[in-house]
């Protein structure tokens, strides 16, 4: 369970947003939506413990974020604006470190059927800074095929995807709330995911 409650942030002298609230259970969606410079990314920035709120509390599972720590962090996966990859290592090397780093060391073999099912198989030994745009986004997203993190939280996950990639990513997060995790997301595109509504939280309104 991920809680929010009377949650502020403030960037500068400006506040952003006030008062927000919500809770996200198991087999849950948040779509976090709003006018451009509403704060969604700092909304999900806070989320991850990634900035400190002004005020109010998150709670996982009960527990401020905060007091969790690295426990936290360990059910958790974020994919923000920035890929995040290291360009110098090939594909393939950069999905087992962030495996790792994520206390999952896959094979060789999980590695590729994940890039198959992404379609960049043939780019596993590939380097990073060879790939185009649309490349790198694709290999950031097959990381989420690689981790056990219970708490999806994706900032503009649709960005550089064409229709076959945003559909396998639409199944994915499906997929994951299914088995009973949770997914906090923005996005400027209307994608259905899976057949029960998601939660919204509008910032700004």
């Amino acid at each position: 369970m991920l809680e929010v409650s009377d949650l502020k942030c403030v960037r500068g002298e400006r506040p952003l947003f006030d008062g927000v609230g919500f809770r996200l259970g198991s087999g849950q969606l948040l779509y976090v939506r709003g006018a451009n410079g509403a704060g969604k990314t700092s909304m999900l920035r806070l989320l991850c413990g990634l900035s400190p709120a002004e005020s109010g509390q998150i709670l996982w599972d009960g527990v401020p974020i905060h007091e969790l720590g690295e426990l936290y962090r360990q059910d958790l996966f974020y994919l923000g604006h920035h890929n995040a990859l290291q360009e110098a290592l090939t594909v393939g090397e950069n999905l087992a470190f962030y495996a790792n780093l994520a206390g999952t060391r896959p094979s060789e073999a999980d590695i590729a059927h994940a890039l198959s099912r992404i379609g960049l198989r043939p780019c596993q030994s590939k380097l990073v800074r060879h790939l185009s745009q649309g490349q790198k986004r694709r290999v950031a997203l097959s990381r989420l095929m690689l981790n056990r993190a219970r708490l999806w939280i994706l900032d503009e996950p649709f960005v550089a995807l064409d229709v076959a990639a945003i559909t396998l990513l639409a199944d994915l997060v499906a997929a994951h709330l299914a088995q009973g995790g949770l997914a906090v997301f923005t996005s400027h595109q209307e994608v259905a995911i899976g057949t029960a509504p998601p939660q919204i939280l509008e910032l700004g309104a």
